[in-house]
């Protein structure tokens, strides 16, 4: 992913409301989300060449998603794929913390990631370039850097999200991809500097990005109710514009025995 915007125990009915944009080259294959043939119980979309996924659930509550951390001068070729760090967790039998406590004595040996892995009871965030967190409730935000930097996509995702919430008893799957379909820019003043230059920055600064080779390929929405349903919502676009597949799928988290 490259943009993670989540509730967590903010809303009166929905313990987790997250939003998220993947942004990926459009050449890198990858499946939409589905329950895995090898594992039954996890939910993800699926990258096709490494076999990790950039975001997932599983029926028994746990989740994960992944955002890079952008770096160019820091990239390490024959890195481990970053992505099997979520699929990783989410086949796991850890608790979130447990996770990251043997997770890092490694993440050294990976190109910069920040890690969002829990369950409905738990939330923890860690990053190879900033440490760990356990989340208390709040509206957080996650690009290509560390928790809750204040860049324009991350400040403005966070306060769309925020006047959702206050707004709507019940926020709608539809709202929420209202939000990530944002292709407004900043003004050049505010944009980071990551090293990719002057013209990347302005074309990754909206929510949702767009170019001729990179760009959203798919957003996803995630809603847990205080009874346990999960719903799950993917918008597949894949260069375009215009979603090509949309699926949702509505379960109740059974916890795991």
């Amino acid at each position: 992913m490259c943009l993670i915007l989540f509730a967590w125990k903010v809303h009166a009915a929905y313990p987790l409301v997250l939003a998220a944009n993947r942004d990926e080259f459009t050449e890198r294959p990858s499946a939409p989300a589905a329950f895995w043939d090898d594992a039954p119980d996890l939910l993800a979309g699926r990258d096709l060449r490494a076999g990790g996924t950039w975001l997932g659930i599983t029926r028994g509550g746990r989740l994960a998603a992944i955002t890079n951390y952008r770096d160019p001068a820091s990239l390490k070729d024959g890195a481990p794929s970053r992505g099997q760090l979520v699929s990783d967790y989410l086949r796991s039998r850890e608790g979130p913390e447990g996770y990251v406590q043997r997770l890092a004595p490694r993440a050294g040996l990976y190109n910069g990631f920040s890690l969002l892995a829990g369950d409905p009871a738990e939330l923890i965030y860690y990053s190879n370039r900033g440490g760990a967190v356990r989340l208390t409730p709040g509206i957080h935000g996650m690009s290509n850097h560390l928790l809750d930097t204040p860049w324009p996509k991350v400040d403005q995702g966070k306060q769309a999200l925020e006047r959702l919430l206050a707004g709507d008893q019940n926020p709608s799957p539809e709202a929420l991809f209202d939000l990530l379909a944002s292709r407004s820019r900043p003004t050049d003043d505010l944009l980071p500097d990551t090293g990719v230059g002057l013209e990347w920055e302005r074309v990754l600064s909206p929510l949702f990005v767009e170019s001729p080779d990179y760009g959203t390929r798919c957003s996803t929405v995630l809603l847990i109710d205080r009874q346990g349903v999960a719903t799950f919502v993917e918008r597949v676009f894949n260069g375009g514009g215009e979603p090509r597949l949309t699926s949702r799928f509505d379960f109740r988290i059974v916890g795991e025995g």
